[in-house]
């Protein structure tokens, strides 16, 4: 049965499901997890200096860096009309000669589950479509590029940034690649990266899947080779078909809880602080000196994490028992998709005060 909602027709009832067509909006519409810059659990907008080194960013996106150059990742509330966010990264020593192998890019690699519906890999894969908006110090042609997970297959691409200093959206359409294998499970399905400088053997022609791994198109503008250089970048969005949509705004708890099927921290965003306790042990009388503790996920995570544990003073795999001691050693144990639980030795039983701390889980991409 088909029937109406406020006027607009496209809910279908079959037995006990709600199905949702297209004409209502709902779905995972836009394949890339916080494309808004919104979430950032590690560092609530504070800069992270990369010099030849890389790690994750703001939730979800991974900034890579191996020239020469120094570079500041952070969130940044300066964003086009319609967001309140973007990732902003600025120059702070320039490099003006990139080696071959040689990069400075920003990446997402998003799950194959959720890219398993566009085919890719066979002779049905379909059309998608990359949108984004960009703004820079620096005006010229810019790259990027699509890739699969095991990096053998690569679709570059190149936008132009005519105006300094300006929002500009961009566009771009890709055929989906009929050939390479293409994950569609928990694994790395598809990989979005833009380049901020890509050494020769990196880059490649705009247009066309290759059988190798290219990260930007050959004669890209270098954000990295210009000391003082920016670039902000917000409202990415992947999606299936050839045109363009308006961006797929989820409420900011639903990008929360996508973003922490890779990584939690149980303090909350930002740098450690002791907010009050997530993971909390009971001492276990048989032993007078042991302490048990379990702790579930606020969302099953994408496969089993690594699992850090911190005590109240920020030390890390170590847990303690207020009142008494800091620096208890611990480690977590049992660790599922759904949680873990720790054994905390050298615990004061006879004073029943609970053992507690926190932690963070990892399982990125």
């Amino acid at each position: 049965m088909t029937t109406s909602i406020g006027g607009t027709t496209g809910v279908t009832f079959n037995d006990a499901s709600v199905q949702a067509t297209a004409a209502t909006g709902f779905g995972f519409k836009n394949r890339i997890i916080n494309g808004a810059m919104v979430i950032d659990q590690r560092n609530a907008g504070a800069s992270v200096t990369y010099s030849n080194s890389g790690g994750y960013t703001l939730d979800r996106w991974l900034f890579d860096n191996t020239t020469d150059g120094t570079v500041t990742v952070q969130q940044s509330s300066t964003a086009p009309v319609g967001f309140s966010n973007s990732c902003l990264v600025t120059v702070t020593a320039a490099d003006v000669s990139l080696a071959a192998t040689q990069r400075c890019r920003i990446r997402q690699a998003v799950e194959g589950f959720n890219v398993a519906d566009l085919g890719f890999g066979s002779a049905s894969a379909s059309t998608v479509t990359l949108s984004f908006w960009v703004r820079s110090s620096l005006t010229g042609t810019f790259g990027g590029a699509l890739n699969n997970g095991a990096a053998d297959r690569s679709y570059p691409f190149s936008y132009t940034i005519s105006a300094a200093n300006t929002w500009e959206q961009k566009t771009v359409t890709v055929a989906g690649d009929t050939s390479g294998t293409w994950l569609t499970t928990t694994g790395i399905g598809l990989t979005a990266q833009f380049g901020l400088g890509i050494g020769s053997t990196f880059s490649g022609t705009a247009g066309a899947w290759v059988g190798s791994q290219i990260m930007s198109t050959t004669g890209a503008t270098s954000l990295i080779g210009t000391n003082g250089a920016t670039f902000y970048i917000t409202g990415v969005q992947l999606e299936k078909g050839s045109t363009a949509t308006s961006f797929d705004y989820r409420p900011y708890g639903t990008e929360l809880m996508l973003c922490q099927r890779y990584y939690y921290q149980s303090w909350g965003s930002g740098a450690f602080a002791n907010v009050g306790s997530s993971f909390v042990g009971m001492p276990i009388p048989n032993t007078l000196t042991q302490a048990l503790g379990v702790t579930i996920f606020p969302v099953s995570m994408r496969a089993s994490p690594t699992v850090v544990l911190y005590d109240d003073l920020g030390t890390s795999s170590k847990v303690s028992q207020p009142g008494l001691a800091n620096n208890l050693a611990a480690t977590a144990g049992n660790i599922a998709l759904t949680g873990w639980s720790a054994a905390v030795g050298s615990v004061n039983y006879t004073v029943s005060y609970p053992v507690r701390g926190h932690y963070t889980a990892a399982i990125e991409l």
